[in-house]
This record gives C-alpha cells, sequence and structure tokens, in this order.
C-alpha cells in the first residue's frame, strides 16, 4: 500500500476531527457553528485511494461515527497537543467541564480521550444517543473483533465509559506509517518470531511424520476455504489445534518454523518463563495480552517445552492448586476459540493434560530418526568444502549411532571448526568418532 499521501491526509484528517469537537463545543454551549450536525461536516475522501485509514474505513464499511472515533483513538499519536489546543481555546477552565472526560498519562502530558470524550463528541446531552456510543465498545463489535481499539478498564466501581480510549500499536503504526511493525519480545508479549534459512528437504523424518506434517501446511492453505466458502463454519471450530512429542533434538521446532516459511505465517515461539508467574491471575493476564495480539494476525504459536503450562492438572490440595487449574481451565478455553494454528511441543505426549490432548485435531510423533534418516541428515549437513578420509565411512556411523538431528548438527560443526582451525579440510574416522565422543558426554552418555 502507497503511503506517499498520509501524512498530507493525516493533517486534513485532524483539521476535519478540530471541526467536529469545534462544531460539538458550540452546540453543547449554544454558540453559532456553521453547522447543525455531524454529517455537514465533510469528511475528507482526498487521496482515499492510497490510504490506510481510508482503506481501514472501506474495508470494514465503518459509520461516520466509526471514523470518528477512530480519529479521536489516533489524534494523540499524530500530534499530542490536539485536545489541548481546542480546550484552551474554548474553554480556558476546562477543569471545571468533567462532560469531555479525557485523562493524563504517566509521561505523556497531553489530553488522552476518554469513552466519556467520545459520547460527548458523537452525543453531547443527548442521552439516548450517548448509550447508543457505548454499543461501539462491546465485544462483538469490529474494534474489537479486530483488536483495532477499546477502552481501558478503569478502577473498581467508576463508570465503564471513563476508560482510556486505547489504539492498538499495530494499528497505530498501520494508520501513521503505512505498515504493521513487528512486536517486540518482551514483558507485554512474551514471544519471539522465529524464521530459517532452511528449507523442506533439509527436515528429515519418517514417512509417517512427514505426511502429517504435509497435513498441516494443507489446512493452513485451504481451511478458511473449507470453513467459509464451503459452509463448514457450524461443524468446524475455528483454528487447528496440534501436539509435536518426541525427544529433543529430532526436527520439532523446524517443522513449525518451515510451516511458517512455506506457507507465508509468522511463527512465533512463547517463552514460557515470561508468560507463567507466580501471582494469582498474572499468568490469565498474561496469555490475554498475547492472543490479543496474534488474534487478527493469524501467526502460528508455537509453544515449546508446553508441558510447564499444558500440564496434567492436580488434585486440590490448597490455594495454589485452585489456581495452577484455573490457569489450565482459562489456557484451554483460549486456545480453543483461537482461529490459527497452535502448536505445542513436548518431549512425551502423556504429560499433556488429557483435556488438551481430546481437542488436537491432529497429533504428531517425531521419534528419533532411524539409521537411513541419519544417514540423509549426516550427508546433507557437511558442507561441500569438506572432504572424507577413506577410513571414513558415513553409512557404518549413521548405523552405530543413536543420534538425533540436533546431535548430528553439533558433531558436524565440532569437525568443521577444527578442520578450518587446522586448515585440513580432510576429515577422518578419528575425527568424527572424537566429536561424536564429545556430544555424549555433553547429555553424560557414554561411547
Amino acid at each position: 500500500m502507497s503511503t506517499a499521501s498520509n501524512p498530507l491526509y493525516l493533517v486534513k484528517l485532524l483539521d476535519y476531527l478540530s471541526q467536529v469537537f469545534q462544531a460539538r463545543l458550540a452546540w453543547y454551549f449554544g454558540q453559532d457553528s456553521p453547522y447543525q450536525h455531524l454529517k455537514d461536516i465533510p469528511f475528507p475522501e482526498e487521496h482515499s485511494k492510497d490510504t490506510p485509514l481510508l482503506a481501514l474505513c472501506q474495508e470494514n464499511a465503518l459509520s461516520l461515527e466509526e471514523r470518528i472515533i477512530l480519529l479521536t483513538a489516533l489524534a494523540p499519536y499524530i500530534q499530542s497537543d490536539f485536545f489541548d489546543q481546542i480546550i484552551q481555546q474554548k474553554l480556558p477552565q476546562a477543569g471545571d467541564f468533567p462532560q469531555l472526560g479525557g485523562v493524563r498519562g504517566k509521561q505523556f502530558r497531553g489530553f488522552l480521550p476518554t469513552g466519556e470524550t467520545v459520547m460527548f463528541i458523537l452525543a453531547g446531552k443527548d442521552l439516548e444517543k450517548r448509550f447508543d456510543v457505548q454499543q461501539f465498545f462491546d465485544e462483538d463489535h469490529v474494534f474489537a473483533k479486530k483488536n483495532i481499539l477499546w477502552l481501558e478498564d478503569p478502577p473498581s466501581g467508576e463508570p465503564r465509559m471513563s476508560g482510556k480510549l486505547i489504539m492498538s500499536p499495530e494499528y497505530v503504526d498501520l494508520l501513521t506509517l503505512g505498515k504493521i511493525s513487528k512486536p517486540k519480545f518482551g514483558m507485554y508479549f512474551p514471544a519471539q518470531r522465529i524464521d530459517t534459512q532452511l528449507q523442506w528437504k533439509d527436515l528429515i523424518l519418517n514417512e509417517r511424520t512427514t505426511h502429517q506434517i504435509k497435513d498441516l501446511e494443507h489446512w493452513i492453505n485451504h481451511g478458511q476455504t473449507l470453513l467459509y466458502e464451503w459452509g463448514m463454519q457450524d461443524r468446524l471450530k475455528p483454528g487447528y489445534r496440534v501436539l509435536f512429542y518426541g525427544p529433543p533434538g529430532t526436527g520439532k521446532t523446524l517443522a513449525a518454523t518451515l510451516l511458517g516459511k512455506y506457507t507465508g505465517k509468522d511463527v512465533y515461539k512463547i517463552d514460557l518463563s515470561m508468560v507463567i508467574s507466580k501471582f494469582i491471575g498474572e499468568t490469565e493476564k498474561n496469555l490475554a495480552n498475547l492472543f490479543a495480539k496474534a488474534e487478527n494476525h493469524d501467526w502460528i504459536l508455537f509453544f515449546d517445552e508446553a508441558d510447564a503450562l499444558f500440564g496434567k492438572r492436580t488434585n486440590v490440595r490448597d490455594a495454589h492448586d485452585k489456581y495452577a487449574n484455573q490457569e489450565v481451565s482459562y489456557l484451554l478455553q483460549r486456545v480453543e476459540t483461537y482461529k490459527g494454528l497452535v502448536i505445542l511441543a513436548s518431549n512425551f505426549r502423556d504429560n499433556i493434560d488429557e483435556a488438551f490432548v481430546r481437542r488436537f485435531q491432529s497429533i504428531i510423533h517425531f521419534p528419533k530418526p532411524k539409521k537411513e534418516e541419519r544417514l540423509k541428515i549426516w550427508r546433507n549437513t557437511f558442507p561441500s568444502p569438506i572432504q572424507f578420509d577413506a577410513s571414513l565411512n558415513l553409512d557404518k556411523t549413521a548405523e552405530q549411532y543413536e543420534l538425533t538431528g540436533a546431535n548430528i548438527v553439533n558433531v558436524v560443526q565440532q569437525v568443521c571448526l577444527q578442520a578450518l582451525a587446522s586448515g585440513n579440510l580432510r576429515i577422518s574416522e578419528e575425527h568424527l568418532q572424537e566429536s561424536i565422543r564429545k556430544e555424549f558426554a555433553k547429555e553424560g552418555k557414554m561411547l
């Protein structure tokens, strides 16, 4: 989408919102205004072909009132003193006019609109219209469904519409910069985007596992057609849930990453250490933030070592058990309503709560590679400059040592570094044996 004319158009939109705000103030105080109704103020349609905001409005068939709400939420991100300028001009003692709503931030010192601000702009004193405005913040409205904007929860006991009007950072980026920035890993988004330079041919699996992975690729590519064009949405739940289980190093993470690469989906690996909290309710809150960000982007969510969060519920012996079970129950509900692909990875199938297992569309086993598969991995992993001594027999090595794909990659790395350091690119059976011995020792095993 072109954004060449977007800055100019944003200026025009702020000018339009300024006219709307000033007209409402004039009507409220019985002052003269060139307009009688909000619809009389012409919404700027210039540059509509190549501006993200107009595209968003047209895509979601937003009404005039919804467009005004969108601009009200966006205005502080474009011009920090936008509301303050109008308020100071029209109402020198605005602190005595609570009908405007609004709050001040902790660091941002400008006027931040609230639900009350929206009610004032759209409805003024009209009580019926003020109640109608509240529907724009219902859970089934497009603003909530697409996580575009919402009202922050006010302190307990205070009116709902006193909550701060918040626009999703992704949509702030889209409407101001013309593109959505990737979320940054941190406390508020405990997930990292993972990708790979490898290809499908580099993922060496047994035939059954390979077919099951391909079935996932088919769902990603054709699931929406099945649900909505073929009318199966009443019979099938949205999204797809799958369990990858098997020993470490057998290709679970690589399979998830390749699925994203070849279907054009971002894959986010969840850091469970930042999700799970010892404080009551914090784990659910962290998960809610994560799923809210992911909901409308169609990301693949990959929970590695999922046992920590998706493990079996326990018998309730104390308050800790009670709240731990509540976390699992909340996660079960949230995973089940996610519309994209959720992958849980575990070393052991039996570690996952049976309630999750029943809801998986697919359970895929990643066993340790057999001799034929290990041989393919050995051959695929060595870089082309490396030469093999006559003493080295990879076929024999693959048969003799039961290594995973990750183990083999580690061994090859060790051997190649030694070759580069020595200047001798021909490796012998002795060199390979020594590196294999070190790899076994690292895991507490002996040859």
